[in-house]
Parts: structure tokens; sequence; C-alpha cells
């Protein structure tokens, strides 16, 4: 915190971005500078989220408008930009793939990310097993690929819990999901996931479903018509970088005090 207080004190920011550090975003705010607080889902009305919304210039939500946080107060609301999902694969377009897994066969990918998991591998080894007619390819974990995007373009369905980047992710190549919400602080995930099942963007499960129910599961995502569009603008971070400039132009930027 000292070394922030130092870089504040020298630099005089016109716009300070706190991604979740509460502290931060209060130190920044107490030493004078404007804050900008990236929001997110799940039940933030503990004291310390709250001073953090409250004390901010604005908030940035990374999910649709039409797909509120239910129980925010409408101060919250008032300064809120709603930019859709923000993927680094935005805009990114769609590699050309060679199905190289048989005429007969579709394929499933995995994304579990690195923020732990409630899934065994005993539950993924009797699902594979359970649905033959799947070829099964994983993202995490073990098989981390520092670039899933020719994967999950290429799958049929993706597999994933329902966090906000790999939500973001699905969005981003229009692919059908199964999203099953993994435990994280403040009910994060759970919230996500009842937004996704309310608006029929992913089908969803709150656990993982025994192994003989996949293959009925897996035909019911890919039969969801492809609704992404709503949830994934594709300019998320664009429309957050808009904001960002518009705010930190309004304050001039003041030259560190003379010495007496």
């Amino acid at each position: 915190m000292g070394k922030l207080a130092d870089w504040i004190r020298q630099e005089r920011p016109s716009l300070f971005v706190s991604d979740v550090s509460v502290e931060a975003a209060t130190l920044a705010r107490l030493m004078g500078t404007p804050v900008v607080v990236a929001a997110m889902r799940g039940d933030r009305g503990d004291e310390a989220h709250r001073l953090a919304y409250d004390l901010a210039d604005a908030l940035i939500a990374p999910w649709p408008q039409s797909l509120p946080e239910p129980h925010w107060p409408g101060d919250w609301y008032a300064k809120t930009l709603h930019t859709g999902s923000i993927s680094r694969f935005d805009g990114r377009p769609r590699p050309a793939h060679h199905n190289d897994r048989g005429p007969c066969r579709k394929e499933v990918a995995v994304l579990l990310g690195a923020g732990g998991t409630d899934v065994t591998d005993q539950q993924i080894e009797e699902t594979v097993r359970a649905t033959p007619e799947w070829s099964w390819t994983f993202l995490g974990g073990a098989d981390w690929s520092e670039d899933p995007w020719p994967v999950l373009c290429r799958a049929d369905v993706v597999v994933t819990h329902a966090g906000q980047n790999a939500v973001a992710e699905c969005a981003a190549a229009r692919v059908a999901a199964v999203v099953i919400p993994q435990d994280r602080p403040h009910g994060e995930q759970y919230a996500t996931a009842h937004a996704l099942h309310s608006a029929g963007l992913a089908t969803v499960r709150q656990s993982w479903p025994a192994a003989h129910l996949w293959s009925e599961l897996l035909a019911e995502a890919t039969a969801r018509p492809e609704r992404w569009a709503c949830w994934s603008h594709g300019d998320g971070a664009r429309r957050a970088g808009r904001l960002l400039t518009e705010l930190a132009q309004r304050v001039p930027r003041r030259s560190a005090c003379a010495r007496r």
C-alpha cells in the first residue's frame, strides 16, 4: 500500500481502476483520485464491497444490461456501464480446422480453468465411457492450453464452469455450452449461471450430472438456439475503454507541487 500511495503521489493519475481490490480502490479515493471498480456478480452486500461500489465514480459490469444483477441499489445501477462480456478472443477470426475424429463423432471440450473444481477424475472418466459417440478434449489442469481458441471453435459443445472469463470465451466462440457453476466467494458463479439459464443462453446444471445422463444433456445443449450475441457484443473492451478515457479526461492532469 505504501508503494501504491507513493505511485499515486508521484504520478497523480486522472483515474484509478480497481479490479477486485476494495483496499486499493479505497486508498486511491482517499488520496483524491477518481476510481472505477470492475463489478462482479453474486452477493456484494457485505460492508467491504458496499464501500468500494459506493465510493466508485463508475462501475464496469462485463455482462449485458438486459441481464442485470438483482438486488443492487439504484445508485449502483445509475453509474454502471454494462459492457457485455469481455474476452481476449473478441473479434478473432475462426480458424479452419480438419475433422479427424470420424464422421459419426462430435466433439465436446471441457474448459475447467485453474481456479479449482468440484469435479473428480472419476466422474470425468465415467462420463467419457458413457458417451462413446463423443470425442472429449480437456482444457485445464494437466491439459492446460495457452490458446484454447481453436478447440473452442471446432467443438460442438463446451462444458465449463461459470467463471466470468470462461463464459466470455464460450460466448466469443459462439459455441453451445453446458455450464456447471463451482463454489466461489459470494456465490459469483451461481449468480452467473442463473443469468445464463434465465436467458436461455446455456444448458445449466448445478452439479456434475451422473454419467448416464450425459448423452441426453449434450444433445440438449447442441439443440439449443445460439443466442450468445445477447451476452457478447464483441466490443466489450472498447466500450470499457471509451468510458475510462472519458472519465480520465474530465480531470486535468495535475503537475507535482513545487518544493518550498
